[in-house]
């Protein structure tokens, strides 16, 4: 298959989006099709540059500041682009990431040359918004997503309770498509004594993990909180952070006594997960968070809100604990009996990682495909099957 692919977030950055993303588009490039990627371009140059790789084009485009989040852009409409790459060249289907102008200048052009449309609700902005006091404007943010999706031919959701909660709101034509992990990068082997050292901690200390974007959407203080609590029980305890973002300088100056690490990817950011003995994931905004389900593969007792991945994934006192959403001082409260029961807390460790190898990518890039087929094929591309067919050729 050829695939079109428009998001406005993508690697080197750091965030749960773009490293799906990256997923999405490493792994359909294994299985055999050729995608053309669209996005903001991330250097001062001329409005619209082409790189090519092997099985895949990248388009970068014009693009502004995201509010809140000056190091992301969101992609200009960019409509001359699309009209020319789907008249010149034959798409099979387009995957749409992103809601802004450049991703609704997609869908129209989409429509126009009938080519078959999936997008995913990768972040809850609606959500969002009442964190940046834009609060007002919650309901027509929802309004517009709602528009967007039900104009696509499929939206993909991480988990079966955000696809129930977006139902009631009116979206349509919902399909799961969980998230995955990779269980030999996030693995329990990559414990380093080294590290634990650096961070003061002795191997029966205990290594209290955080790891995600310090901003004011992902109810970070909770975390702060809940070790609080915890080293009135163990006074030996460290507290770890990993990651950057907007409110970081503020969490820096607030907590002195965190170690805060900075954002960390690939082999560094696996040793920081299983060097730790226990993460804390406090969020109650993601759509999936995917942090949960790495800190699970490398063995960790993982404590969150019973919502997004964890409300999925978790059982309750067997692979991690979890706290009623609108209640924060129950977080506060699993955070301290994950520390206090320390049989508890290991047998929650390996529950973890065998709960993870469940969830591996390969897996999920084959059911992407077949997604991608079934929205393809309702009256719109014959050939699809074919493509997928020979794909699937050993």
């Amino acid at each position: 298959m050829h695939i079109l692919v428009v998001t406005e977030t993508y690697p080197p950055e750091i965030n749960g989006v773009a490293r799906t993303l990256a997923e999405l588009v490493g792994g359909l490039r294994t299985r055999g099709h050729t995608l053309s990627l669209v996005l903001p371009r991330r250097r001062a140059g001329t409005a619209t540059s082409v790189v090519v790789e092997s099985g895949l084009v990248h388009h970068e485009v014009k693009g502004l500041p995201l509010p809140g989040y000056p190091e992301l852009q969101f992609g200009l409409p960019s409509r001359g682009l699309f009209e020319r790459l789907l008249r010149t060249q034959r798409f099979h289907a387009a995957y749409i990431a992103t809601e802004g102008p450049l991703g609704y200048a997609a869908l129209r052009a989409c429509e126009r040359h009938g080519v078959a449309t999936l997008s995913g609700m990768h972040t809850n902005f609606h959500q969002y918004s009442r964190h940046y006091h834009v609060g007002l404007i919650a309901p027509l943010l929802l309004r517009y997503l709602r528009h967007f999706h039900n104009r696509v031919d499929a939206t993909l959701v991480p988990t079966t309770a955000m696809a129930a909660a977006l139902f009631e709101q009116g979206f349509e034509r919902l399909r799961v498509w969980p998230r995955g992990v990779h269980a030999q990068q996030f693995d329990p082997r990559h414990r380093r004594a080294e590290l634990r050292a650096a961070w003061g901690l002795g191997d029966d200390d205990l290594g209290v993990l955080h790891v995600g974007r310090l901003a004011a959407e992902k109810n970070i203080d909770a975390v702060f909180t809940a070790f609080a609590a915890i080293r009135a029980r163990r006074p030996e305890a460290r507290l770890i952070v990993v990651g950057g973002g907007p409110i970081e300088r503020q969490l820096r100056a607030r907590h002195p006594d965190t170690l805060f690490a900075g954002p960390r990817t690939g082999r560094d950011l696996a040793e920081h997960y299983a060097s730790a003995d226990m993460f804390l994931f406090p969020s109650k905004t993601e759509t999936f968070g995917n942090v949960t389900l790495e800190a699970m593969a490398s063995g960790l007792a993982v404590v969150a809100f019973d919502l997004a991945a964890a409300h999925e994934l978790i059982r309750h006192g067997h692979n991690g604990l979890l706290a009623d959403a609108d209640d924060d001082a129950g977080f506060v409260h699993q955070a301290c009996r994950c520390t206090e029961d320390d049989d508890l807390r290991l047998q929650m460790k390996r529950h973890a990682r065998e709960t993870a190898l469940q969830q591996d990518w390969p897996r999920l890039i084959l059911e992407l495909e077949r997604l991608f087929v079934d929205c393809g094929t309702e009256g719109r591309d014959d050939d699809l099957e074919d493509a997928v067919r020979t794909s699937e050729r050993p």
